[in-house]
């Protein structure tokens, strides 16, 4: 049920009156928000919040308004704020913020998952014979790459191996292997230690760096897309994420889910989604890679401006 309030009393000050029921109603002067809230106005105050909350408990609301008393630092209820007219002095300064939700990014390949030491090694023999086959007509392969492990809660205990590799070459197949159970094989090492296959994800020196650390195996020719994005693209150098970098260069959100993401990667069998969760990954590195190494260079195109000679045109 809503109770009908208005706003009075031109003069020196504006009031804005509110209601909490129909025989009761408080009203504030602006100029008595330079001082201390008195008990009977704090008592108003949650009256007027606890109407509000339950005649708009079910309605869906896309933008917080929030409100701050510039004086005195006290938060407004949005019962308060939302009884402004648009054309009457602002009780505080407002801050509207909403998120704008992009659509997921989703994988829509194949999933080759290899958990066993022979499952990997007939996975990196196949992998590798794509990847030659591809050098006929390519100067430069890239793959996307990444790894997963258990995170640890407790102080002082170091985190799990490493325990799940993902490799992704194209949209059509991406390679999970979960090598806390497979280890290494030499297939898969002369992969990673190939220095003319292009490795490229976010955070790959740190990846590299416990793979070493975890398998004495060291990935070499590694492509930080965070560096690379900031050579590409315009604008204050950052340290990018793959979420954020991939809502930058297409529109797309990357679905991180804690209960995924912090989840144990050491398990016997990866579930659903743990498999798509690393899949996605692996392609967002390599599909971003992809989209950035297509942009141009701007100080190489600035350069080239620069060397151009000038053209004069004789007067006739």
């Amino acid at each position: 049920m809503e109770f009908p309030c208005s706003s009075n009393r031109a003069g020196a000050s504006t009031e804005l009156s509110v209601c909490s029921s129909p025989s009761s109603s408080y009203s504030f002067s602006l100029s008595e928000f330079d001082q201390p809230f008195t008990e009977q106005q704090l008592q108003a105050i949650e009256a007027i919040e606890a109407a509000y909350q339950a005649t708009t408990a079910k309605r869906r609301r896309e933008n917080e308004v929030l409100c701050v008393s510039p004086n005195s630092g006290r938060r407004l209820p949005r019962s308060i704020s939302s009884l402004q007219s648009p054309h009457s002095s602002p009780l505080s300064p407002c801050r509207v913020t909403s998120k704008m939700r992009f659509p997921a990014l989703k994988f829509g390949g194949r999933i080759v998952y290899s958990r066993t030491a022979s499952e990997v090694d007939r996975a990196s023999r196949e992998l590798a014979k794509k990847i030659n086959s591809m050098r006929k007509g390519m100067d430069q392969i890239t793959i996307g790459f990444d790894i997963e492990w258990k995170p640890t809660f407790r102080r002082g205990v170091p985190p799990g191996k490493a325990a799940v590799m993902q490799l992704c070459l194209d949209h059509s197949q991406c390679h999970v292997m979960h090598i806390i159970h497979s280890g290494i094989p030499r297939s898969l090492q002369a992969l990673l230690e190939d220095d003319t296959l292009n490795k490229a994800g976010v955070g790959i020196v740190n990846d590299a760096m416990k793979v070493f650390k975890d398998y004495n195996v060291s990935i070499k020719a590694v492509d930080e897309i965070s560096n690379l994005a900031n050579q590409k693209l315009a604008g204050v150098p950052k340290k990018w994420s793959l979420g954020s970098l991939t809502e930058a260069l297409i529109s797309k959100e990357l679905p991180k889910p804690s209960k995924i993401r912090l989840g144990n990667w050491e398990v016997a069998v990866l579930s659903k989604e743990q498999l798509h969760y690393a899949a996605t990954d692996a392609f967002a590195s390599w599909y971003l890679h992809e989209i950035l190494k297509g942009f141009p260079d701007p100080q190489a195109a600035a350069d080239s401006e620069g060397d151009e000679e000038p053209i004069c045109v004789m007067p006739q």
